[in-house]
């Protein structure tokens, strides 16, 4: 069996080469628009919420929405400013 010492300099290099790899891959497959509007559904995906509590949320007044054939829209505005006085 062959032993072969791998060192620092080594590591690093294989840091970078990976790095780089990533960052070509990366934005092809992640392209992130960045939207003023959002359905439903993409609120509930980035808050991690259930529906009924995103409901709570429309009812109670902690969201506004405006409603347009069934489908609820929120600010993405909004989402951030509810983030930020949530923040301790």
């Amino acid at each position: 069996m062959e032993v072969e010492i791998i060192t620092k300099k080594d590591l690093q290099e294989f840091k970078n080469e990976l790095l780089e790899h990533l960052k070509q891959i990366l934005p092809a497959s992640q392209k992130v628009e960045k939207k003023d509007w959002l359905r439903s559904s993409e609120v509930r995906s980035l808050l991690k919420i259930s529906p009924a509590t995103l409901q709570n949320f429309r009812i109670n007044g902690t969201l506004h929405y405006a409603k347009i054939g069934g489908i609820h829209f929120y600010k993405y505005e909004d989402i951030q400013k509810l983030l930020e006085s949530n923040f301790h």
